[in-house]
């Protein structure tokens, strides 16, 4: 079977040469890590480890999800806090985010109840409800919530707050319900006639004005609500306890601690080449085109690929002429190995 695919490799002509990613660095597993997290056990105050990150490495610890946590949490022994790249904004707009990492919120009007709906930013609405419409209210508030995984959604018939339905979902199955498309579509819509009385329902909406230190959106949080209160304005870094799982809560900037830092493994490379020759390249500089197994290690390439000077990126990634397995196309990755890449199927949009 590789033989057929390799075969086919050589068989196309690429003539189209634009700008591409190469990976370097260890490999998580089957495939490459994007990034590497580093301990560093010097006491500092936030804006001091920002500084010793982005000069020994890429810039303070961003997290994308649960596996990055982990990741985070094995890269040491240490059981206290740490910094890690997150600061509030406390000046600046909040941001509407979905539960479920890599899913853009895109504003859409006619999904909102625009009398329901807090207009002005200092308004408390920062968890968002679904009825017939979405509205946005206090966090704190308990009701019931729909949790969703393999395409599939469930109505949870318990009194739970925001934070506490997310965990629930996440523990569960995989996430609230996140996207509009999911949230507006039919199998939601079915499950809110589906009771007599009518009810309202926590989705996986939410906003804050909480920012990472490199710029990326991630929507990733992973707060420690014993701990944690958004409101305390002068506590606006965040740190993970290592010692709760490596929940997070937030401190004053000053304080000195230990931190983590990231260093990114993908490097674009500004010149122009085919496919062909940009895999030799980074297989013989690097370890190989970057290879893309997730919605967050796209969301990365992506914002990454806004530095590119061609309007395109090659990506270790390329589909089978000599077998076509639908409805999930068979593709070929550097590692050579068969995959069934679930993020050519996601109709969320990454921009």
């Amino acid at each position: 079977l590789s033989h057929l695919l390799i075969e086919c490799f050589l068989l196309t002509e690429h003539i189209l040469c634009i700008s591409y990613f190469c990976i370097s660095g260890q490999c998580c597993l089957f495939t490459c890590c994007l990034y590497e997290y580093h301990f560093i056990a010097e006491n500092k105050s936030w804006s001091e480890a920002q500084k010793y990150c982005r000069e020994k490495y890429t810039d303070l610890a961003k997290v994308f999800d649960m596996t990055d946590m982990s990741r985070l949490r094995n890269s040491t022994q240490n059981q206290g806090e740490a910094w890690i790249g997150l600061n509030n904004n406390t000046g600046g707009n909040r941001t509407w985010h979905w539960s479920l990492p890599g899913v853009e919120y895109i504003h859409n009007d006619s999904s909102w109840n625009q009398n329901g709906r807090q207009e002005t930013e200092l308004g408390p609405g920062n968890c968002v409800r679904k009825r017939d419409k979405l509205v946005d209210v206090s966090c704190d508030s308990t009701m019931w919530f729909i949790c969703y995984d393999d395409n599939k959604t469930y109505l949870i018939e318990e009194k739970k707050n925001w934070t506490e339905a997310q965990s629930y979902c996440r523990y569960n199955h995989t996430d609230l319900a996140s996207g509009l498309d999911q949230v507006d579509g039919k199998e939601i819509e079915a499950l809110m006639k589906s009771k007599a009385t009518p009810f309202r329902a926590w989705v996986g909406l939410f906003r804050d004005s909480w920012r990472w230190s490199d710029g990326s959106n991630s929507s990733f949080r992973y707060w420690d609500m014993e701990l944690f209160n958004d409101e305390q304005s002068n506590k606006t870094c965040a740190m993970t306890l290592l010692n709760r799982s490596g929940n997070w809560s937030s401190d004053e900037c000053d304080k000195e601690k230990p931190f983590f830092c990231y260093d990114d493994k993908l490097i674009l490379i500004k010149e122009n080449k085919t496919w062909k020759e940009a895999l030799d390249y980074c297989r013989e500089s690097h370890r190989g085109l970057v290879s893309i197994t997730n919605l967050q290690e796209q969301g990365w390439v992506q914002y990454k690929a806004k530095n590119a000077s061609s309007p395109y990126v090659w990506l270790g990634l390329r589909y089978s002429c000599t077998l076509d397995l639908k409805p999930i196309a068979l593709c070929f990755q550097i590692t050579f190995k068969i995959c069934q890449h679930k993020t050519l199927q996601q109709t969320h949009r990454v921009n």
